[in-house]
């Protein structure tokens, strides 16, 4: 695809709330993840550009979290306003990129990509989830933080904190009082009714007995009572968890491109080693 030049749109960057929530919500379950972020500390965390055409009306977003590469970019509109935000004010040099795939060439020339995935987003409501009655999973506070960043092997200083089980929800399977499979969030914005459910995993010794299942259940019937809409993203290949979910009522509702993206000048072939990083960092099942 030839894309119009970066110059024929009007870009600038934003941080205007009511801006940014406007045009997420025009596909709301595809900007799940990005709602999430409206509010709280993710916030202040996130650079947003917009494009707009030549009326006036914006055509493209693009949201940066700051912090450490691979700075996670997600997209949003047209192919051609997209870029034009990459090209003028969102730029980050090493990025993890989800997007429709179709939103493709708005970094290709940009950037040079690695990793390719391909994942589904799905989502359930409160008229479509049917909650798992087996599995024996309970809600996960912060006492159980050590065991949580154990099963995650999180260790060396590198784990989560116990905030992350009192701003979230969490819910885990216990074997002999050994944790083997938990469920968690990654956002949840009730002003916005959305919520992102994540790190989704089970010990590798217990997989096969529906505990991520009974985890995920746990965790979303707790959200559903939060707000009405609940997404998560998995692996297009990963066609057990795909099938589990869907038995709890996800739905697929599109499919998404998943990327690592160097900005094409810089030299950032020395950041390569970290590849191995992305795909330890989140459990398999989901994203």
């Amino acid at each position: 695809m030839t894309l119009a030049p970066a110059t024929s749109w009007h870009t600038r960057s934003i941080t205007d709330r009511a801006e940014a929530a406007a045009y997420l919500r025009t596909d709301r379950l595809y900007a799940a993840y990005a709602l999430g972020d409206l509010d709280g500390s993710a916030r202040r965390r996130a650079a947003w550009g917009m494009a707009y055409d030549e009326d006036g009306y914006p055509r493209g977003l693009a949201m940066q979290h700051m912090g450490l590469p691979p700075q996670p970019l997600f997209l949003m509109g047209e192919p051609e306003a997209c870029r034009a935000i990459l090209a003028n004010e969102v730029r980050p040099r090493f990025a993890f990129v989800q997007a429709r795939h179709d939103l493709a060439p708005a970094f290709d020339e940009l950037y040079r990509v690695d990793l390719p995935a391909s994942l589904l987003r799905m989502v359930v409501d409160q008229q479509s989830f049917r909650a798992y009655a087996g599995g024996g999973a309970v809600q996960l506070g912060p006492a159980d933080i050590g065991d949580l960043n154990r099963l995650y092997q999180l260790g060396l200083g590198g784990g989560f904190p116990a905030s992350v089980l009192e701003d979230g929800v969490y819910y885990g399977v216990r074997v002999g009082g050994r944790l083997i499979a938990a469920a968690g969030t990654h956002v949840i914005n009730p002003a916005e009714g959305i919520a992102v459910v994540g790190n989704v995993l089970t010990h590798v010794d217990h997989r096969g007995q529906g505990h991520a299942k009974a985890a995920t259940s746990g965790v979303t019937a707790e959200l559903l009572t939060r707000v009405p809409d609940v997404a998560l993203n998995v692996y297009a290949d990963n066609d057990s968890a795909i099938a589990a979910y869907a038995r709890l009522g996800y739905r697929e509702y599109c499919r998404l491109g998943e990327w690592v993206a160097y900005r094409r000048a810089g030299g950032w072939d020395l950041v390569r080693p970290l590849r191995a990083w992305l795909r330890w960092s989140w459990p398999r099942a989901d994203r």
